[in-house]
């Protein structure tokens, strides 16, 4: 017996990382295995009973680990809480900025400088050293406030860490217990309830009608049902994003209360996996440059690239020219007019160190820096805050935006848009949470209809079948007042609905409640007892009400399973009739219509009872007794219908973008068919547009649980505009994909989930309202308002400031190409050189800086957004830009030499 428990133990168990949480005895009978091998056998926790998990993980159900077993797994496992990596100090950011090659050649001329002058006659005179002193200055400046801006970024990782709440209740030792969440180890049996966040990947082993809000790691707004039970896959069923019986770190429960067994903690929880993904491939250890500096170059935009080329070429021709000048001067015996003494060599050392000066742009990083930071304050008014400076001008060489659904291209908030009561359809007008935009209107007629007898009658019925509220709350930050529901996901279209009708949830006070079946996945529906006693009608204006009834029961829930309990229907006059076959045919057909739009659509029905059909006070009797004998005889109200609508203004700006150039792809968690309803909305899905081709579900991107190809998986979004049901690893893949394809890549999301792709793409747009904090620190810039619309007047802006670049770069250029020309021409004629290195300095910084940062200020041209996005790796400085820059500097050596 022993040696076949062992055997059990030794094939489910997984060495460090399963779910292998013995005893200390079993512990050490079981030899840990390699991590291919370990990994190959890994069970699926939601696969297996929870009487099996027991087993595997060497707990109990109701008496959990001991303390002594949790003490043991804490030190093999170490503390439940993310790695971080260590974040680069302000001091070490300052110096990566002077490791750019023309900032090196710049210090070398500075240095060159100092020293050829402290071994001249004038070595005690300290304006000798004004020079490299000068020089010395502008490239502190400038690392000064690039460092600075850099160390303002970062945080995705720290806001990870606070995705949990301080400590929660577990079983240890047979008694239940609060401790830290950082303790919490594998086999641990936690004590869930509703408020609590998630503390690790919990296997539910009890369920008492749990639902947890998973927004922040699947991007979904609906609160997900959980159960302990495993319900094995139907075919043709869509697959889910988290499994039914499971239950992720960092998400809150909502509803219910529940008992699991830990099977994951730290950086193996799905939250760990996606902390993991944000810090990239190398797990977060910091790649090294320069021996001890970390190497951020495979986050640099491609902005600063193109700089760092155009840097790179001038150096290596500032190289050149001053090795030819030196040599020229050397062989023609160049030397200094003050001081004839001196070697012809020495004197020419510093006509190179003039011609560096001359020769490298110092100007441009500081008009760089000066244009992004007036383009981070214009930013600010279009509701874009900037994080990082060059994201100002990526976002407008962007060729791809990828956006997720739920709040970005819609509302983020589910409405009610769509209403059938008595045989009649009613629309809903207005969208999110505020009740007092919008109303009720006839669907045929268009006229006002909130006051109709059976809309009052139905969203009074379904607010007595809710608990969820509607509440002004006021922003701490903004000061601004909204709209917050508080409660069920599911319940806050109709509660807002019923506000716009003069319905208050506070309404149901006078409806005595007596009992409450709250919703289940097996139920489908949820359903309340109130007692209606002395009440000849619902409300004034509403549905009458049977005489001598004295309770009523509402039945809330999915429309197929609600209608196989109605036997009779209340119609628009207020009378009832009979629910036969056709009419209930006639209902699924409208339920039919509103689903084909991806609309969400529920049932409510009501029965008038003179008692209640069991015995109050008998508790013997079970809730589901209850439910069985409260549900039969229905009378159907109405059908509601909500949807997370499209935002104001994002169709126009998407088919803005196509002009641009720009694909606007969906990337979602939701279902295919709903993705691809608000896809079309939106205009991401045109006319025409074959939708099997244009949008799949992101399982096809793993066939296998293994990822395609690179170039199969290039081939297949280079086409494709809607992704369904992804997961945080596919949004990253994805977003890869279309780097590989030379594309520079927007990516907007608001969630944990979107987080490592936000981090991946060329520029991540976070949501600024309904964003996490995990979004935002993994972003480059944040939406204030959360409208996608402000993304493509970004683009604009972007584009602008890119135009400005390269307007003041060509005019710079121009300037230094004369100061090169004009010193050549001085040394091979055997004239005095006409400016000292710092009078170079004073014209660039003085008479050249302000007129190309007036250039860089210059508004775009009105077709800019007509034009395609430029290549990625197309250069600042164009082909003809560098004749018309040659041209120029001839002009102007020619015109200054004539004049010296």
């Amino acid at each position: 017996l022993k040696q076949s428990i062992c055997s059990s133990i030794r094939e489910a168990c997984v060495g460090r990382r399963g779910f292998a949480l013995t005893m200390a005895a079993t512990a050490t009978a079981v030899p840990q295995q390699s991590a291919p091998a370990a990994q190959a056998s890994k069970p699926d926790p939601s696969e297996v009973t929870p009487q099996e998990l027991e087993r595997i993980a060497g707990t109990s159900i109701g008496s959990g680990l001991s303390p002594e077993q949790a003490a043991q797994v804490l030190r093999q496992d170490g503390p439940n809480e993310l790695e971080k990596p260590p974040k680069p100090t302000l001091l070490m950011l300052f110096l990566m900025q002077l490791i750019g090659f023309v900032i090196v050649l710049l210090m070398i001329a500075a240095v060159a400088s100092i020293a050829v002058n402290s071994v001249g006659q004038k070595k005690e005179d300290p304006l000798s050293y004004t020079t490299g002193i000068a020089i010395f200055i502008i490239v502190l400046i400038n690392a000064g406030i690039a460092s600075w801006t850099e160390h303002q970024a970062g945080g995705a990782l720290e806001a990870l860490t606070k995705m949990t709440q301080a400590s929660i209740y577990v079983v240890r030792g047979g008694k239940e217990v609060k401790v830290d969440v950082p303790t919490i180890v594998r086999g641990d049996v936690v004590l869930l309830e509703t408020g609590d966040v998630v503390p690790a990947d919990i296997r539910l082993v009890e369920a008492a009608d749990v639902k947890v809000s998973e927004m922040a790691l699947t991007g979904e707004p609906d609160d997900v049902a959980k159960t302990w039970k495993n319900k094995p896959k139907k075919e043709g069923e869509p697959e889910k994003l988290t499994p039914e019986n499971m239950v992720f770190s960092g998400c809150s429960v909502t509803n219910g209360k529940g008992r699991g067994i830990v099977v994951e903690t730290g950086m193996e929880t799905r939250i760990g996996r996606i902390a993991q993904l944000i810090a990239g491939e190398d797990g977060g250890k910091a790649k090294k440059t320069c021996g001890c500096l970390p190497d951020t170059s495979a986050n640099s935009t491609p902005l600063q690239v193109n700089l760092e080329r155009l840097g790179a070429r001038i150096g290596v021709l500032a190289i050149f020219v001053c090795i030819v000048i030196f040599i020229i001067g050397v062989v023609m015996d160049r030397r200094d007019p003050e001081n004839l003494g001196n070697p012809s060599w020495l004197y020419m050392i510093l006509i190179a160190v003039t011609l560096a000066v001359a020769a490298i742009p110092e100007g441009i990083p500081l008009c760089v820096t000066i244009s992004l930071s007036i383009g981070c304050s214009d930013m600010v008014k279009k509701n874009v805050l900037v994080r990082k400076l060059a994201a100002v001008e990526t976002l407008g060489s962007a060729s791809v935006i990828c956006s997720d659904k739920t709040g970005t291209l819609t509302e983020g908030k589910m409405t009610m848009v769509k209403m059938y009561a008595g045989g009649v359809g009613y629309t809903v007008e207005g969208k999110g949470f505020d009740p007092t935009e919008g109303g009720f209107r006839n669907a045929e007629t268009g006229a006002e209809a909130g006051g109709d007898m059976v809309v009052k009658s139905s969203l009074l019925a379904a607010l007595l079948c809710c608990n969820t509220t509607l509440n002004k709350v006021t922003d701490a930050e903004t000061g601004e007042e909204r709209y917050e529901p508080k409660g069920n996901s599911s319940e806050a279209p109709i509660v807002v609905a019923a506000r716009k009708v003069g319905l208050s949830e506070d309404v149901s006070q006078d409806y005595p409640r007596v009992l409450e079946v709250p919703f289940s996945s097996s139920r489908k529906m949820m359903l309340t007892v109130s007692d209606v006693s002395d009440r000849p009608e619902l409300c004034p204006g509403g549905m009458q009400i049977e005489s001598g009834a004295k309770y009523l029961t509402v039945c809330k829930g999915a429309p197929n399973f609600i209608l196989d309990y109605c036997t009779e229907q209340l119609m628009e006059d207020g009378s009832v009739q009979k629910m036969s076959e056709e009419e209930k045919a006639k209902v699924l057909s409208v339920v039919d219509e509103y689903s084909s739009m991806a609309l969400r659509v529920l049932a409510i029905a009501t029965r008038s009872m003179q008692k209640l059909p069991f015995a109050a006070d008998d508790e013997d009797v079970t809730t589901d007794q209850k439910f069985q004998a409260c549900r039969s005889g229905l009378r159907l109200l109405g059908l509601v219908a909500s949807i997370d609508p499209d935002r104001d203004g994002v169709p126009e700006s998407v088919e803005l973008a196509r002009g641009a150039g720009i694909r606007v792809v969906m990337i979602t968690g939701d279902y295919l068919k709903t993705a691809i309803a608000i896809a079309h909305n939106v205009k991401i899905l045109q006319k025409g547009d074959d939708d099997t081709s244009a949008a799949v579900d992101c399982a096809c991107l793993r066939p296998d649980d293994e990822y395609l190809q690179d170039a199969d998986m290039d081939k297949l979004t280079s086409s494709v505009r809607v992704f369904a049901r992804a997961r945080p690893e596919d949004k990253l893949e994805i977003v890869k994909s279309l780097q590989r394809q030379g594309l520079v890549t927007a990516m907007t999301g608001d969630g944990v989930n979107d987080a490592p792709a936000l981090n991946q793409a060329n520029i991540g747009v976070a949501m600024g309202i309904q964003g996490t904090e995990v979004a935002k620190g993994a972003s480059d810039m944040i939406l204030t308002d959360d409208n996608f619309c402000s993304i493509v007047a970004a683009v604009e802006k972007g584009r602008t400031i890119y135009a400005g670049i390269q307007k003041f770069v060509a005019f710079i250029m121009s300037v230094h190409i004369a100061e090169v020309m004009q010193i050549f021409v001085c040394i091979v004629a055997g004239i005095p050189v006409m400016r000292t290195p710092l009078q170079i300095l004073f014209l660039i910084l003085v008479t050249d800086l302000p007129p190309s940062i007036a250039l860089g200020m210059e508004p775009g041209e009105k077709t800019i957004l007509k034009e395609p996005p430029r290549p990625r790796s197309e250069p600042v400085v164009l082909g003809w830009m560098w004749c018309s820059m040659v041209l120029n500097g001839a002009i102007l050596s020619m015109v200054i030499i004539g004049v010296y």
